[in-house]
């Protein structure tokens, strides 16, 4: 370290800082992570076909799988708009 490195700013190396990005981004793709990939595209076509008889809104169904022993349960929920 040199006399005139004292009065020198120093940046943080950029590959630290890509490095901690990266490790946010997997530490929330593990978090979201544990349902199968196949349960967005469940939710979007049911919605679809519940769409044809009832008014309903994105967030009417909600597709869930739960491991119950070695079996794994699928829960479907749909929330129905009153018969006003």
């Amino acid at each position: 370290m040199g006399l005139l490195d004292v009065f020198r700013k120093r940046k943080p190396a950029s590959a630290n800082v890509a490095k901690e990005r990266l490790m946010i981004l997997v530490a929330q793709e593990r978090a979201t992570r544990g349902g199968p990939d196949y349960l967005p595209l469940l939710q979007r076509e049911l919605l679809e076909v519940i769409r044809k008889y009832v008014n309903v809104d994105n967030e009417a169904v909600q597709v869930r799988v739960d491991k119950d022993g070695e079996q794994d349960v699928l829960e479907l929920n749909v929330t129905l708009p009153d018969g006003d």
